[in-house]
C-alpha cells in the first residue's frame, strides 16, 4: 500500500517501471540491429538478430505464396518484388518499433501533458509527431525527462532519415554493379548461360586453355559477389532483369567451366581457371550457409551420362576439347561435389532454376530476340553471318 501511495503522489503508474524498461530495451534491441545491419561488414554467423527473423518470416510467406502462383512467369514476377518490398518494410518496422518504444517511455516518464483521458494512443500519435519531426505541438511531454525522451527521440528520426538516404544508394549500387556482369554473360554464354556456351564463345590462351583476363574478371566479380552478399544478405533475394538470367546461375556457370579446364590432364596449380573456381566456390559456400542451415538429404544429378556426352561433343571441335580419359570423369566429380550441394541447397531457398551444362536444343540469347521481330521480318536483307554463335 505504501507503495502505491509513491506512485500516486509522484502521478506515476504502477506500469510506469515494466513500460520504461520494455520501451528502453525496444530502443536498444532496434538500434543495435539497425547498426548491424547498416554499417557492420558482418561475418557469417546466427545471432539473435530482429532483421533475420523478418526475413526469415517475410520470406516463407511469400515464397508460399509464389509456390501457388501460376504461370511461372507471373511467378518470377511475383518473386522479383520480394527484395524490394521486403526493404521498405524492414525499413518501416524499425520506425514502427522506435516510436512504439518512445511512447512506452514516455508513459513511464509521466505522459503527455493535457492526455490524461486520452491513453496510450496520445503518446502513440506524441511519440510519431516527434518522430518524423512534425512539430504540431498539441502534445507536448508532461515532466522534463519526458522532454529528454522527446529531443532524443526527434535526434533518431533525424538519423534515421538520414540512414535511409544512405544505405539505399549503396544497396543498388552493389546490385548494379553485380548486374553488369551478369547482362555481359548473355552474350558471352548464352541465355540461361551454359558451360559449354562459356568455354566455346571465349577466346582461348596459347595454351589450350580459357584467356586469363576474362577468368580473372569473374573472379573478381565472384569476389565482389561476396563481399556485398555478406554485408547485405538481402542482395540475394533481388532478381535480374530476365527471367533466365540469375546471379546464382552465372556464378555456378563459371564453376562448372572451371571445374571442366581443371579436370584436364595437366592443369597448372597456380593456373587462373584454379584461382577463379576457388574464389567462385568461396563465395558460394559463404553466401549459402547465410540462408541454409542443413545440408541437403539429396541432390539432382546436373550431368547425366546423356548430357556429359553431348557436352564433350559439343566441345570435341575447340581446343577445349574434353579428354577421354577415365581420371578426367573423376576428377570432374570430386570437383562438382564440392560446389553443387550448396549451389542446388540455395537454388531451392531462394527459387532460382540452376542453369544446364548444355542446351538440349539450339537457343537465342536473349539479345537476339525483340518484341519487333516479326513486324520487320518481311523488310530484313539476309544476315552476313560472321560468328557462328551469333
Amino acid at each position: 500500500m505504501a507503495r502505491t501511495a509513491s506512485l500516486e503522489l509522484t502521478g506515476m503508474s504502477p506500469l510506469s517501471l515494466p513500460a520504461g524498461i520494455a520501451g528502453a530495451a525496444l530502443v536498444g534491441v532496434i538500434l543495435w540491429d539497425a547498426f548491424e545491419t547498416i554499417l557492420v561488414p558482418r561475418r557469417i554467423g546466427r545471432r539473435v538478430r530482429l532483421t533475420r527473423y523478418f526475413y526469415v518470416a517475410a520470406w516463407r510467406a511469400w515464397r508460399a505464396l509464389a509456390l501457388r502462383t501460376n504461370p511461372p512467369a507471373r511467378r518470377e514476377s511475383l518473386l522479383g518484388f520480394f527484395g524490394p518490398l521486403s526493404l521498405i518494410l524492414l525499413l518501416t518496422l524499425w520506425a514502427a518499433g522506435l516510436i512504439v518504444a518512445f511512447a512506452l517511455l514516455e508513459f513511464a516518464a509521466g505522459g503527455a501533458a493535457g492526455s490524461d483521458s486520452l491513453g496510450f494512443a496520445t503518446l502513440l500519435y506524441m511519440s510519431g509527431e516527434t518522430f518524423f519531426t512534425l512539430g504540431f505541438g498539441d502534445f507536448t511531454p508532461a515532466t522534463p525527462l519526458g522532454r529528454v525522451f522527446a529531443v532524443a527521440e526527434a535526434g533518431l528520426g533525424f538519423g534515421f532519415l538520414g540512414t535511409v538516404v544512405g544505405y539505399l544508394p549503396t544497396l543498388y549500387a552493389a546490385f548494379a554493379q553485380r548486374e553488369i556482369e551478369i547482362s555481359l554473360m548473355d552474350a558471352r554464354a548464352g541465355s540461361p548461360p551454359t558451360a559449354a556456351e562459356f568455354l566455346r564463345r571465349t577466346p582461348p590462351a596459347e595454351a589450350g586453355g580459357l584467356c586469363d583476363d576474362v577468368l580473372s574478371a569473374w573472379e573478381r566479380w565472384a569476389a565482389q559477389l561476396l563481399e556485398t552478399h555478406i554485408s547485405y544478405p538481402q542482395l540475394a533475394y533481388y532478381r535480374s532483369q530476365h527471367s533466365n538470367q540469375s546471379w546464382l546461375g552465372s556464378l555456378v556457370t563459371i564453376l562448372d567451366s572451371t571445374s571442366l579446364l581443371l579436370a584436364r590432364d595437366g592443369a597448372a596449380p597456380n593456373s587462373q581457371a584454379r584461382l577463379t573456381y576457388a574464389m567462385a566456390r568461396h563465395a558460394l559456400v559463404d553466401i549459402t550457409q547465410v540462408f541454409v542451415h542443413r545440408p541437403p538429404a539429396a541432390f539432382a544429378e546436373r550431368l547425366p551420362p546423356a548430357t556429359a556426352a553431348r557436352l564433350r561433343e559439343a566441345l570435341a571441335a575447340t581446343p577445349l576439347a574434353l579428354p577421354p580419359s577415365s581420371g578426367f570423369e573423376s576428377r570432374l566429380a570430386e570437383l562438382r561435389l564440392k560446389y553443387e550441394p550448396y549451389a542446388q541447397a540455395l537454388a531451392s531457398h531462394l527459387m532460382i532454376e540452376l542453369p544446364p551444362w548444355i542446351h538440349d536444343t539450339a537457343r537465342r540469347d536473349n539479345w537476339q530476340g525483340g518484341p519487333w521481330d516479326r513486324q520487320l521480318a518481311p523488310h530484313r536483307e539476309p544476315a552476313h553471318r560472321t560468328d557462328e554463335h551469333f
